[in-house]
């Protein structure tokens, strides 16, 4: 695998790599042309402002969505006092939580994100100037998104050169404007990632946040906590009986129907996968319930009743594991299972529903099918088994949703992943499906790059060393040169720096991938205004290049050259 080069200010890494999944990499090639400031997006003049405005894209409303009309004017409560709100999973008590922003909080799979969303869409009927629903999973999300709405608003000194000037502009205008606002952070996974971009207290505008976090930190002044717990018994009949009767199924309700709600828990997740069931299935309430009791012994071989101890696994996996036996045995038969092992890799906040018809997954599901294993399935099969997966409830199909348009529950995907057993070739499958999608011009589809970006991270994370077997799979290095292309400094420092560690430590420190990353964290900090450090290290990535590739090398040639231009501009 060949070194890159050292992206020089002002690059732009070219799409050079293989669809096939093959470890060749032809990095970006440095630019010599002195530009110090990076342009890194294409907005030459000031967009007119519409009002109203949506950025961001806020998850469909569920089916037989329930209104949990008291945990609704709770929140309503909190804003009527002028805090935020948190939405935030069930913790002992220890004390009364201080009046503070609105926060959601509640396990996986009770219903925050669809509690936040029915606020970010009712604030859209009503006319709200301005709706921003922020996936706050990680801080170039943060960043991205509020950079979006900077320009979008047209915020003083927002005009789309930097996103991390273009994310304070917005929540200067916060600060000022008299326009009404809401701004939704789904799944805050770490407080420190809004260190600064919490949005301010106002009568024209409040904030949504919804997390798994039981941190304190999320409970400061200004932001109060409500605990998101599962439906109440009434809840649940009430869902299980508007579920059905959309569906023209009401005579599937019987006298076990409470018995079933029970069984799972009241989990809303749970409830839907059961609801989805019976629909496709036509059985009835008593039916599906022996069917759930029995999948519940076997489970235990496998999970032990204490190995969950929130109690939302279980449930889960249970009805799961149901919906798929009957939806790989639905047309086309056999493809369900591997599609959705496929789909739990990917970003819970969504990807492109364009990933199902890259060859990458076709092949992958022409070999894992359970039915005529071998026979090629074609793009239009991939397509009607994600269609498969959405009537069953395994995953979420909103064509409208553009580059989100696919969704899978986290817990859903958890469940998956834990019942594959080829986690390499789905992991494989996914990367090389992600760097299909992936454009020439990162410019030319600004959103689709970014969740592209984010689905890399969360197949990462579950992947592991499979993306590092032999090389580094071309994907993480697409994913880390698309950050410095978007001008988001600080989270590419943070990847390339984690990048350059997890080379180092697999592949070893001589091995060419390493000097890619190395060079590249180099560049980051050059970027980012760290001369001495982007400098320091540069130094030692030209001295080992000399060693093993030679002083004569491009590679190590076009490494110095970007090396003495920072030295002549610093």
């Amino acid at each position: 695998m060949a070194v890159a080069p050292s992206p020089g200010p002002g690059s732009r890494p070219e799409q050079a790599v293989p669809a096939t999944g093959t470890n060749t990499y032809h990095g970006p090639t440095a630019r010599q042309d002195g530009d110090h400031n990076t342009q890194y997006n294409y907005i030459h003049n000031p967009p007119t402002v519409v009002w109203p405005a949506v950025v961001g894209q806020p998850p469909m409303r569920a089916s037989a969505f329930q209104p949990r009309q008291s945990l609704r004017e709770r929140v309503v409560a909190a804003r009527g006092r002028g805090e935020d709100v948190v939405l935030t999973q069930p913790m002992p008590r220890r004390g009364a939580v201080g009046s503070a922003a609105g926060i959601l909080a509640g396990g996986g799979g009770v219903g925050k994100s669809q509690l936040a969303a029915w606020f970010a869409h009712d604030a859209m009927d009503q006319g709200t100037d301005l709706v921003v629903w922020v996936a706050a999973s990680s801080p170039e999300q943060i960043i991205t998104t509020y950079a979006r709405a900077a320009v979008r608003v047209g915020a003083p000194g927002a005009v789309g050169t930097d996103p991390t000037a273009d994310a304070a502009a917005l929540v200067e205008w916060l600060h000022t404007t008299d326009r009404s606002w809401l701004i939704v952070l789904d799944d805050i996974t770490d407080p420190t990632h809004l260190t600064g971009r919490w949005p301010p207290h106002r009568r024209s505008g409040w904030t949504l946040a919804t997390t798994r976090l039981r941190e304190a930190a999320l409970a400061s002044s200004g932001r109060s906590r409500l605990d998101v717990d599962m439906y109440t018994p009434a809840e649940s009949a009430a869902y299980l009986t508007t579920r059905l009767a959309e569906a023209n199924r009401t005579h599937l309700l019987d006298e076990r129907a409470a018995d079933l709600a029970t069984a799972v828990g009241h989990l809303p997740l749970a409830l839907s996968h059961a609801a989805a069931y019976l629909i496709n299935q036509e059985e009835s309430c008593t039916t599906y319930l022996a069917r759930y009791t029995t999948g519940d012994e076997q489970l235990t071989d496998l999970m032990p009743a204490d190995a969950d101890p929130d109690a939302y696994g279980r449930p889960v996996a249970i009805t799961l594991l149901l919906g798929l036996d009957a939806a790989d045995a639905a047309t086309p038969a056999g493809l369900a299972r591997p599609a959705l092992a496929l789909a739990a890799l990917c970003d819970p906040d969504g990807h492109p529903d364009t990933l199902w018809t890259t060859t990458a997954f076709t092949d992958y599901l022409s070999t894992r099918r359970g039915v005529d294993a071998g026979h090629p399935v074609t793009a239009d099969q991939a397509r009607k088994t994600l269609r498969l997966l959405d009537r069953y409830g395994l995953l979420t199909h909103t064509p409208g949703d553009g580059a989100r348009a696919v969704r899978v529950h986290a817990l859903t995907a958890r469940a998956t992943q834990e019942a594959t057993a080829d986690l390499e070739l789905s992991s494989r499958a996914v990367a090389n499906a992600l760097l299909n999608l992936w454009p020439a011009g990162d410019h030319t589809a600004p959103d689709l790059v970014a969740v592209l970006r984010r689905n890399t991270a969360t197949l990462a994370a579950s992947a592991g060393k499979i993306l590092w077997q032999a090389a580094g799979h071309p994907l993480l290095y697409r994913s880390g040169f698309s950050l410095l292309d978007a001008g988001l400094h600080a989270p590419a420092v943070a990847y390339w720096h984690h990048l350059a560690a997890d080379a180092a430590r697999i592949l070893g420190e001589e091995h060419p991938d390493t000097l890619t990353a190395r060079a590249s964290l180099a560049s980051s900090y050059w970027q980012a205004g760290r001369t001495t450090d982007a400098i320091t290290i540069q130094e030692q990535v030209l001295a080992d290049a000399a060693r093993i590739l030679g002083e004569e090398h491009p590679h190590t040639l076009a490494i110095a050259a970007a090396l003495r231009m920072w030295r002549a501009e610093s």
